[in-house]
């Protein structure tokens, strides 16, 4: 793909062509930096200037107005964004819910936010309470879509349980879900009873099958640990070890791509798990500068995907579980809590929307019931979402 057939994004034909209900109206801005218009220059800038003093609130989901803070609940705070002057409120710090106040000046409600394909990955939460909340106010809301980076063919994952609901997983969907933030949207509207005044400003030129590299848009960073595209594809399993003892590879370049511990034999590993369909697991060692095992030599892995299509990251990440679970009974543990503002319940539990797996690798049974219970389970949301589905393959 050339510079000149590219996937346009929902901002940029909103900008070309915006909706009647935008016109001299006050408007609202959930967004972060990876929110960009060509040039790079960031949708509250873009929109600032395509609409002279109708921009009045702008809205940051977690890691802040620009990405900078990195972990969970490493809240981010309400501040001036120096490129319009505009207010930025945080929706990461001591409330996850717009506060009324906070949409006394919005009369129109656009959402532009990337979201990179993974249940747990906060922004589509974020979403969803700023639309109940424009629901209950009366305000349009009017999603400015971008591309899944990981495709929308395929959904990986069972649905998450209700009594493990969190802000890591509001409603029952599959990790790997398959959507783009404009269909969770029109998802979550209908289906989870949100019931908001939705449009959706769609994407031009992007199909299911299609990879973040094959839309020939840059890659800005969502938070700082997705340094790239490729990081996304590994994410809807690798995220799992945030709930436990393993390193998830934070406090260095290539979090969820470089994962470990000091007490991992990578020999054996490999040996137990065997191969890898569409990875290459390279054995490696790193030291992490913050987070788990902070300057500690850790041995463990890279993983390089060097097949997409036949490459499964949610399998991939619970065998190579049961397979450390089995090797390691004394040095492995699951994480406690705290973990994204829930105190009690264990964060692997919430991550992966179960007990069943825990529970299963502690009573010493396979995983490999509950993986083909999951396949059934994606493909019965596949159905359900059907009629939310905006672009073909």
């Amino acid at each position: 793909m050339n510079g000149n057939d590219r996937v346009r994004t929902g901002l940029e034909n909103f900008l070309d062509d915006p909706p009647a209900l935008v016109r001299d109206r006050k408007l609202g801005l959930l967004f972060n930096p990876a929110s960009v218009a060509p040039g790079l220059r960031l949708a509250s800038q873009a929109i600032h200037e395509r609409f002279p003093g109708m921009l009045r609130a702008l809205f940051t989901p977690q890691h802040g107005l620009f990405a900078s803070k990195q972990d969970n609940m490493v809240e981010s705070t309400n501040e001036v964004d120096p490129a319009t002057g505009i207010p930025a409120f945080s929706l990461y710090s001591h409330t996850r819910i717009p506060p009324d106040r906070y949409l006394d000046d919005v009369e129109v409600l656009l959402v532009d936010l990337l979201d990179v394909g993974t249940r747990v990955y906060t922004f589509m939460y974020t979403m969803s309470y700023c639309m109940e909340k424009a629901a209950n106010r009366g305000i349009p809301v009017v999603v400015l879509d971008r591309p899944n980076p990981i495709g929308g063919l395929r959904l990986e994952g069972g649905l998450l349980t209700p009594a493990f609901s969190s802000f890591v997983g509001r409603y029952p969907i599959p990790m790997r879900h398959g959507l783009t933030m404009g269909e969770l949207a029109q998802l979550f509207n209908q289906e989870f009873g949100i019931g908001c005044e939705l449009s959706v400003m769609p994407l031009s030129g992007w199909s299911r099958d299609m990879l973040w590299q094959d839309t020939g848009l840059p890659w800005v960073p969502p938070s700082p640990n997705l340094p790239q595209a490729e990081s996304c594809i590994v994410y809807p399993g690798q995220v799992l070890w945030e709930g436990t003892s393993l390193s998830e590879g934070r406090g260095t370049a290539m979090p969820f791509l470089q994962f470990g511990a000091p007490w991992l034999d990578t020999d054996k590993v490999l040996e137990t798990l065997g191969e890898t369909p569409g990875a290459i697991l390279r054995p490696c060692a790193f030291e992490p500068t913050s987070n788990k095992f902070k300057d500690e030599l850790c041995r463990g892995f890279y993983l390089h995907v060097t097949d997409e299509e036949v490459f499964q990251p949610v399998e991939f990440s619970l065998r190579f579980l049961e397979a450390v679970y089995a090797l390691y009974p004394e040095s492995f543990s699951w994480k406690p809590p705290p973990y994204e503002y829930e105190w009690d319940r264990l964060p692997a539990d919430l991550i992966l929307g179960t007990d069943k797996v825990r529970r299963t690798l502690e009573a010493g049974a396979s995983l490999g019931g509950i993986l083909k219970e999951w396949k059934q389970e994606a493909r019965g949301f596949q159905a359900l979402c059907a009629p939310y589905l905006i672009y073909e393959p």
